[in-house]
């Protein structure tokens, strides 16, 4: 596992991006410095045994910046909404043994995110600028975050929505069969519910792209200590129980069992 370090910083900024859903810059050079696309940041909040695991959706290394965005999603997630810009967040991060592998920019990319999945999408988006295709989906218009933030990666963005209320009606699946049946990118990026990954990983490995999910899974410590986060996967042609925070969270499609 890559290094990683537990410090108290403070926050610079903080907005509500649509009900329940905040998105925080965190001010920590010595973490924005090694923290690379994928990885978690595990957050103690006050009052509370457990961190709470929330994934990287920027990382401004001049500025010394880590972004984060999270939902509201029970006691804990909503004690954290309830901080000012000044406040500090104690934090261990960067964590996860594998982020995403991010190839040269002129590559194609399909970069997929499902809800709470996008944040760690927009680094990906960046990186490929004009040469990525986001594909984001969301419940209803107002679950939608971060689509300018796409946008402004210079890519093709296209927005669904499970009851039409916002972009396109139906799922990130339905698009992603029309783009594929058009033109087929070098690799597919993915973060969001299980049954919307294992959709795109079954597509994948039938057209013969590359692909890597990143996973979502209850955690206790983070590090790999407690083995809370254990998911199937195969390694050298055997099942075998990874942790996700450990040994992901991001995978290469081929490795997991949904």
């Amino acid at each position: 596992m890559k290094k990683y370090m537990q410090g108290e910083y403070p926050v610079v900024s903080k907005k509500q991006l649509t009900d329940g859903i905040y998105d925080y810059v965190i001010s920590c050079p010595e973490i924005a410095a090694i923290a690379v696309c994928g990885q978690f940041v595990n957050i103690k909040v006050n009052g509370f045994m457990l961190r709470r695991p929330i994934s990287i959706c920027g990382i401004d290394r001049e500025k010394g910046t880590l972004r984060i965005v999270f939902e509201v999603r029970g006691e804990g997630t909503k004690k954290l909404s309830e901080l000012e810009a000044s406040d500090c967040l104690d934090i261990i991060a960067p964590l996860g043994g594998r982020g995403f592998e991010l190839l040269d920019s002129s590559k194609k990319a399909m970069i997929i995110g499902g809800g709470i999945g996008n944040p760690p999408m927009l680094p990906i988006a960046e990186h490929y600028g004009a040469n990525g295709t986001v594909i984001s989906g969301f419940r209803n218009e107002k679950a939608v975050i971060l689509q300018e933030d796409f946008k402004s990666c210079g890519g093709e963005v296209i927005l669904c929505t499970d009851d039409g209320s916002a972009g396109r009606k139906g799922f990130v699946t339905d698009v992603l069969a029309e783009k594929l049946s058009a033109e087929k990118p070098d690799i597919i990026y993915a973060c969001g519910p299980s049954v919307m990954l294992k959709r795109i990983t079954e597509r994948a490995i039938r057209e013969n792209i590359r692909c890597q999910v990143s996973l979502e899974e209850r955690m206790g410590c983070g590090v790999g200590a407690c083995l809370v986060c254990a998911c199937r996967t195969i390694r050298d042609g055997k099942e075998y129980y990874a942790h996700v925070c450990k040994d992901g969270p991001v995978f290469e499609s081929t490795e997991v069992i949904f």
